[in-house]
């Protein structure tokens, strides 16, 4: 009978382990995104900064994956959140542009979050900084997906002492949950503050599957840094703000270690787009790449990309493929197990692809795209298939003379005619070759008449059969 109860207890243990590896196999990543604020493609040391140093972010490309090609779906604001939270281009929701304090409109109901993706698989959710998706509660984080929230609803240079608009703005208002607990905030602490809120989430949900949403305001304008980070760089204040969010990005991966949770944590780092150069020293670089935010030019929309997911992405890779934010919705819904249907969710189209092949290092993994659409506003002026990215006619603003001491520079309206670029050979949009490809011109050209159909055009008047309407508050 001892003998009997042993081999009982043996067989019970190994089936019990047996359960304890297969959950071990199964467990879902805990999700991690860092997403800053007009940041330039060439603000970091992996991809060629200088005057500053980096080597948190670095150590993400060390140990995980960079892209090369990795794009916004605009280059502004509430736009690009829309698209990185939704996995949609933002004018097929109708959110446009950056929203400010009068507007009554952000993101709809029927709209689903990154948030409320994870929360549908039983993840805790917290979403801190930028919001920016609408800053009145029926838009607010808690209603669409996120347990907690802190952070300011808009852009940190929506205040009083805006140089050129504010007396367009209220008191800036940061916000716990869905009260506003501070008005005017000290900003040279909201990058330690978002930071220590940030890794408290981290330390409080260890034991379960989580997602969190870390969108820092900085480093748009104004801009603002602790004591400790004050003169730190070579690069003045500029410098100073992206070597101390490099630190809270230390401070994330250090509290992933310290709860033994590296090894299970996806982290991505990206921006929402280029850099706004008007402001002078106060703006980043966009590196190579010509132009900045507020432009579908390489870079306004190009931004960097990491991620690092130990023994799931390989270390030190990098990625050439186009990709987009849109495509991080179906991604990680692939990853903690709610794969999309016929590229809907709720009976509702997205846009973005799943793009783990690529992050994941698969042996000659592709885009999943074969064309990407760049918007201003609602009008179309870029599409980009594989190597090459068609710019039809469209004006944008260009700068003249630079600002300095946190203060716009004067800009100038440009225009560019039809225009064929081989990003490959010419990142910089320098030689347009029009000309010679007119078969290629041709079939960058369907692309957009297949984007006008859909998403419509402000430029020719077109109205897109799929595009929906934000939420609004009544009237």
């Amino acid at each position: 009978m001892k003998l009997l109860q042993r081999i009982g207890w043996l067989v019970g243990l190994c089936l019990g382990w047996s359960t304890i590896h297969a959950y071990a196999a199964e467990r879902t990543p805990n999700i991690v995104v860092v997403f800053t604020d007009d940041q330039g493609y060439g603000d970091l040391g992996c991809y060629g900064a200088h005057g500053f140093k980096t080597p948190h972010l670095d150590r993400l490309a060390q140990e995980g994956i960079r892209f090369t090609d990795f794009y916004v779906a605009q280059a502004v604001c509430s736009a690009s959140r829309t698209a990185l939270l939704t996995g949609c281009y933002p004018n097929r929701l109708g959110i446009v542009g950056a929203l400010g304090p009068k507007d009554r409109h952000g993101i709809h109901a029927d709209e689903t979050t990154l948030g409320e993706l994870c929360r549908s698989q039983k993840y805790a959710t917290c979403a801190v900084g930028k919001w920016h998706l609408g800053h009145h509660q029926p838009f607010l984080p808690l209603q669409h997906g996120f347990d907690e929230y802190l952070g300011l609803p808009y852009s940190n240079d929506m205040w009083p002492k805006h140089p050129t608009a504010g007396a367009n703005f209220p008191d800036l208002p940061l916000i716990s949950g869905n009260a506003v607990i501070e008005k005017d905030p000290d900003q040279t602490q909201l990058t330690k503050r978002y930071t220590e809120r940030a890794v408290d989430f981290i330390n409080r949900h260890a034991s379960q599957p989580f997602f969190l949403y870390l969108a820092h305001n900085m480093p748009h304008v104004p801009l603002f840094t602790s004591e400790e980070f004050k003169g730190k760089s070579l690069q003045g204040p500029y410098g100073d703000v992206i070597e101390e969010i490099d630190w809270s990005v230390g401070q994330i991966l250090s509290a992933l270690k310290n709860n033994n949770i590296d090894q299970e944590t996806l982290v991505i780092f990206t921006c929402d787009n280029g850099p706004w150069l008007s402001y002078g020293s106060h703006a980043g670089s966009a590196g190579p790449l010509r132009e900045g935010k507020g432009t579908t030019f390489e870079g306004g929309v190009r931004v960097p990309f990491l991620a690092r997911w130990p023994g799931k992405i390989p270390a030190g890779a990098v990625c050439r493929e186009p990709a987009m934010t849109i495509d991080l919705f179906p991604t990680i819904a692939r990853l903690i197990g709610a794969p999309l249907v016929d590229h809907q969710v709720n009976g509702r189209k997205i846009d973005g692809l799943d793009i783990w092949p690529l992050l994941s290092g698969q042996p000659q993994a592709q885009s999943p795209h074969e064309v990407l659409y760049f918007y201003w506003l609602n009008r179309l002026d870029a599409v980009r298939s594989g190597r090459w990215k068609l710019h039809v006619p469209h004006e944008y603003p260009r700068v003249i003379q630079p600002g300095a001491a946190g203060k716009p520079g004067q800009m100038e309206t440009r225009r560019t005619e039809l225009a064929l670029y081989d990003l490959i050979e010419d990142p910089g949009e320098r030689n347009s070759l029009a000309g010679p490809h007119p078969d290629v011109v041709a079939r960058l050209q369907s692309y957009v008449e297949s984007a006008r159909a859909d998403l419509g055009d402000s430029a020719t008047q077109r109205t897109g059969t799929g595009v929906r309407q934000p939420g609004r508050l009544p009237e």
